[in-house]
């Protein structure tokens, strides 16, 4: 089914360990990323993405032995970012086992690499993630950040979602920096707006805290919800949540049975 929501729990890496932040800051330990994709795998999560928040801002590559870790006991789709600047470095990390890689800032700074990997890995291989802030002075009131949220580029979020699906890309993960981590929900106006400007798939993340808040974004057209926190620190179970969902009537997988 087309519109099936998929539950995709987030690995924020740092250091070899997951960590979780508020606002993209004040990051605390969540725990071993092997430990915790095997747990999710049996949790009946759909999809994992595993980012590496400090890879880009550090100038280094995604650690190549956590993705193999990771790959060798994931049962289900993954996805990896941090630190993929060229087609190289995207190339190694799949290599590793990665089903599908992410690309923000490298992407945003040379645009042409995105048309680049999907060349050379086929659309469905890639993913391009975007930061995105409130900024009333933009045309759709969001302005696109690199470098971990670090960085304002002075480009509307929405345009240049528009440009990345001209290159083929079929999902687009915007994360606000204002909603990330602090559990308050998702960012709705932006997976609005980028719903009506794209037919890419979008990716819900950043602000989950509880249940009803996966069932807003799904509502507001998102159909991969993503979230760590709650997930890290036990206070959503997967299976819960998707029974909570389809008790709405929002399709879902239900790989456990």
């Amino acid at each position: 089914m087309e519109n099936t929501v998929r539950i995709m729990p987030c690995l924020d890496m740092q250091n070899g360990r997951v960590v979780k932040g508020v606002h993209f800051v004040d990051i605390r330990d969540a725990g071993d990323p092997v430990e915790c994709a095997r747990a999710y795998c049996a949790a009946d999560a759909d999809e994992l993405a595993l980012l590496d928040i400090t890879a880009t801002v550090e100038g280094r590559a995604t650690m190549i032995d956590v993705v193999k870790r990771v790959a060798d006991v994931s049962t289900v789709p993954f996805t990896v970012g941090g630190g993929i600047s060229d087609v190289k470095s995207a190339e190694l990390i799949l290599e590793a086992g990665a089903d599908k890689v992410s690309t923000s800032s490298a992407a945003f700074r040379k645009p042409e690499l995105i048309a680049e990997m999907v060349k050379a890995f086929g659309p469905d291989k890639v993913t391009v993630a975007i930061d995105v802030d409130i900024n009333p002075e933009m045309p759709s009131g969001y302005e696109v950040y690199i470098d971990g949220g670090r960085t304002a580029t002075g480009k509307d979020a929405v345009q240049w979602a528009k440009r990345v699906e001209g290159y083929g890309v079929p999902v687009i993960l915007p994360t606000s920096k204002a909603g990330d981590g602090a559990r308050t929900g998702y960012d709705l106006p932006v997976i609005r707006a980028l719903k009506e400007a794209v037919s890419a798939e979008i990716v819900a993340s950043g602000g989950a805290g509880e249940p009803k808040h996966f069932l807003e974004a799904a509502e507001a057209g998102a159909t991969i919800l993503l979230a760590a926190s709650v997930f890290h620190f036990g206070i959503i179970d997967i299976g819960e949540l998707k029974a909570y969902l389809r008790k709405q009537g929002i399709p879902v997988f239900l790989n456990k049975g």
